[in-house]
């Protein structure tokens, strides 16, 4: 007897076990938590439900941020800045500082350090000056943009 007469009955063993093994294989569950299925001879991926995709709200601008002085009157602002450079002021200082964020409308501008806000939000048509910078244009973390 020939070796290839003693290796076909071993190399018939294999390829049964090999496609009984395959067979077995396309009928079995997978355990990958559904992720992949058996259809039309193809493996295909399930989609993942996600939420939808939702852009943030734009934030306020103009705004004042927390810890933002705003006096009643103009003049309460410099007798303000007059206590802060150690000057003598004359008369009280009716000023408050902010604890929130708080959307605004600028009034008028007397420099860079000095404008006449109007509120929009919280106490709404309130007029006061604040001696906080604001910008003309916001800045780019608070513009939305546009898709």
């Amino acid at each position: 007897m020939s070796a290839i007469h003693r290796l076909a009955p071993i190399a018939a063993c294999l390829a049964g076990l090999s496609l009984a093994s395959a067979a077995q294989a396309q009928t079995a569950p997978l355990d990958d938590g559904g992720k992949l299925s058996f259809q039309s001879g193809l493996l295909m991926r399930k989609a993942k439900p996600t939420a939808p995709d939702v852009p943030a709200p734009p934030q306020a601008w103009p705004r004042l941020e927390a810890g933002a002085i705003v006096c009643r009157t103009e003049s309460d602002l410099d007798r303000l800045a007059a206590r802060h450079n150690g000057e003598s002021a004359g008369g009280p200082v009716d000023c408050q500082v902010l604890r929130d964020v708080t959307a605004i409308t600028i009034l008028q501008r007397r420099g860079p350090a000095k404008q006449e806000v109007q509120f929009t939000s919280g106490k709404v048509g309130t007029v006061g000056w604040t001696n906080a910078w604001l910008p003309e244009k916001a800045p780019a973390a608070t513009r939305t943009s546009t898709r």
